[in-house]
């Protein structure tokens, strides 16, 4: 008998890239598939409040990860949709939540909510301390928005609502789509299809000098089903890898793990977005004992070689 096993649970976003994941994880602590529920947004449109009353009902467990993402390219083109689609979902389904009677809700953010000058290694206290970088700010406030919803409710009806705060995630099954993917699969596709085709440069954005830190999506998974199980507090928590890498170093690293030789062209007139991004990973590990456990040159590779795969059989 697992923590999960005489659970329901919903999982918004479960059928997605970390959803998927999370789904498979619960399964591994004991939880019954048939009574995970999966919407999907093309049937049940969690912006609508009836649709988020309908798939909470009867539910002990809500993990919401449902949201709209994309890179900085696509949150400079739709940031109104980003704001208004992720804080409606998140609201409406915390506040269906809530009338259902639903014992634990986790509420899953973004590290695109810190401030732009976070002191780094990024610690949940410094959260409040400025404004987000401007290209995802609508998006990360969206997000924290839910925080705020979370210590509310929590000091008003004593609802269990925890809040997490991954960092950016990569792996097998990510958007490759060159209009919306983040910087990992951008550059793996660009490296990849450059290999292929003998293109002699590939152009990324940027100057190169701003940091990220990166979480493999099996690692991300694992810490919200720990998360869950264990961590009942009001306070945010950082889940991340703990490490820092350059994009410049990123780009030559996936160049070389995909075998381009050709010339790397950087286009200035494009935007870095934050200066720096690295978490302090400390609270995870203290409070539910998570820390991650695949390495970035392994969980790089294992992404490329899945991209790879796919990419010669559909263009076979």
């Amino acid at each position: 008998m697992g923590p999960f096993s005489d659970k329901d649970i919903l999982v918004t976003g479960g059928a997605g890239f970390l959803g998927s994941r999370v789904v498979h994880f619960l399964t591994l602590a004991g939880a019954d598939p048939a009574r995970i529920t999966v919407p999907r947004s093309r049937t049940c449109d969690l912006r609508l409040y009836q649709n988020c009353t309908d798939v909470v009902s009867g539910k002990d467990l809500v993990i919401h990860l449902a949201a709209r993402v994309g890179g900085i390219g696509y949150n400079r083109e739709h940031p109104g949709e980003l704001f208004y689609d992720n804080i409606m979902m998140g609201a409406q389904i915390i506040e269906a939540a809530r009338l259902s009677q639903v014992s634990k809700v986790v509420a899953i953010g973004t590290v695109c909510a810190y401030p732009k000058f976070t002191p780094v290694p990024f610690q949940e206290t410094e959260l409040w301390n400025g404004y987000p970088e401007e290209t995802n700010a609508p998006y990360g406030l969206a997000k924290k928005m839910l925080l705020v919803q979370a210590q509310a409710y929590r000091e008003q009806y004593g609802m269990n609502t925890i809040f997490l705060l991954p960092v950016n995630l990569y792996g097998p099954h990510d958007n490759f789509d060159p209009e919306s993917s983040h910087v990992i699969p951008a550059l793996i596709r660009k490296f990849v299809e450059a290999e292929k085709d003998g293109l002699p440069q590939v152009e990324v954005w940027g100057t190169g000098s701003a940091s990220r830190e990166f979480l493999y999506v099996d690692d991300a998974a694992r810490a919200i089903v720990m998360a869950a199980e264990k961590y009942d507090g009001g306070e945010p928590v950082n889940i991340g890898a703990g490490f820092e890498i350059s994009i410049r170093e990123l780009v030559e690293l996936i160049r070389d793990l995909t075998g381009y030789s050709g010339e790397i062209v950087w286009d200035r007139s494009k935007p870095d977005g934050q200066p720096r991004r690295c978490l302090d990973v400390s609270r995870a590990r203290e409070l539910f004992g998570f820390s991650a456990s695949v390495s970035f040159s392994e969980g790089l590779q294992k992404t490329i070689e899945w991209y790879k795969a796919t990419h010669l059989i559909h263009n076979a």
